[in-house]
């Protein structure tokens, strides 16, 4: 039996009473570990709550840059977004946090980690099976899969023993947030025909008020500037989210296919991220040869899977990220953007110098340098075999 326990805890309603019920019910110590991923908050208040539900200590982790850097990087390359809508916003966050849980059980000599994951969601795959990847002799302990608690009985849970939390039964909403954008739950929105209040929304309220474009520029597959503003990809994404955001696009409103076999509607916010991956994707169409960003385009739904159901750590993703570094050796230019009201945000131009568009070939201007010609032969051995099946048909009718 566990003496010790890591506890992701992000300072929200599940993982606060969690602190609590192992400490009460299980007789463990709870070390509540927080890892800052652009997400934003007080943090000097969420560890304050940690320990006023129970924990002998809280822990900040920044790991904005490594996750931008390590996590959201890959992902982008690879144009990830689960069932061609999410950008797996907290699918990636997932393996970065089990990676600092684990650092944190072998510092404090932690006998499990736990999470505040429910039976129903994704996440509880996607921290577990991090976490067996990285130290498989260590427990996990899921207590919103044991308790038996209500939402509603974990908010007078929580009242009950003084935890200080920002949930109420009539705000329910479930917020999962981070520097790729954020996700909302729980309440009126677990209705698919209900549409979404307005008071769900925080990084897509239009305030802009007349057009703006931004130039992103990519160096090997990843966007390193805007407007000629070199910044670190945390900042960067942050400051696209900021811009497209204030025109009111970026919101997904979608029912997914959940790992656990149920169909679950899930509101997305992520105006930088869809932004950034569709301008890594147009300049991809521009530099990209065709075999290559046709076998890379079929493969992206497959990457996509594997991060959604928690294999991060899987030699298939290791395998599949070493295809995608080698795709974007040449993804280097430059893409615009363009964002207006109400809520439209578009590529109108693109450019790159090792792009593979030849205006000589392209245009149909009579000084282009296309033989064309040459494409009567062509024209007729790529249809040889369709034409000889068709003459063999005809003969047997």
């Amino acid at each position: 039996m566990a003496k010790r326990v890591v506890l992701a805890y992000s300072g929200g309603l599940d993982t606060s009473v969690a602190v609590r019920w192992m400490t009460e019910e299980l007789g463990v110590e709870v070390i509540a570990l927080c890892a800052d991923l652009g997400q934003g908050g007080d943090w000097e208040a969420i560890k304050d709550r940690a320990a006023a539900a129970g924990a002998v200590e809280a822990i900040v982790v920044d790991a904005r840059d490594e996750f931008a850097n390590d996590f959201v990087a890959p992902a982008l390359k690879a144009n990830a977004k689960y069932e061609g809508k999410y950008p797996l916003i907290s699918s990636l966050s997932r393996p970065v946090i089990a990676k600092h849980l684990v650092a944190a059980a072998r510092a404090h000599h932690a006998d499990a980690v736990a999470h505040g994951c429910t039976g129903k969601g994704n996440d509880q795959v996607r921290f577990e099976v991090s976490t067996r990847a990285l130290a498989p002799d260590l427990e996990t302990i899921a207590p919103v899969r044991t308790w038996g608690l209500t939402r509603a009985d974990s908010i007078e849970y929580a009242e009950r023993w003084n935890i200080p939390i920002t949930v109420t039964k009539a705000s329910p909403y479930s917020i999962d947030q981070n520097l790729w954008g954020r996700t909302i739950e729980a309440g009126i929105l677990e209705d698919p025909w209900a549409q979404p209040p307005e008071e769900v929304y925080a990084l897509t309220t239009p305030t802009a008020t007349d057009p703006t474009e931004l130039v992103i520029s990519f160096e090997r597959g990843l966007p390193v500037a805007i407007d000629g503003r070199r910044m670190p990809l945390a900042a960067l994404i942050g400051e696209v989210d900021r811009i497209v955001g204030s025109y009111g696009w970026g919101r997904i409103d979608m029912v997914e296919n959940r790992r656990v076999g149920i169909k679950s509607r899930e509101i997305y916010e992520c105006p930088g991220a869809l932004a950034l991956l569709m301008a890594h994707a147009d300049l991809e169409d521009l530099t990209l040869e065709r075999d290559l960003a046709h076998e890379k385009a079929r493969l992206e739904p497959r990457y996509a899977d594997l991060v959604y159901d928690g294999l991060w750590y899987s030699p298939l993703k290791q395998a599949l990220d070493a295809f995608v570094e080698e795709s974007q050796r040449f993804v280097t230019g430059e893409v615009r953007l363009r964002c207006e009201l109400p809520g439209r945000c578009m590529v109108v131009g693109r450019r790159s110098e090792v792009g593979l568009y030849d205006y000589t070939l392209a245009t149909y201007e009579a000084a282009d340098r296309f033989r064309h010609s040459d494409a009567e032969g062509f024209v007729r051995i790529w249809g040889l075999g369709v034409a000889t099946w068709a003459a063999k048909q005809a003969n047997t009718q």
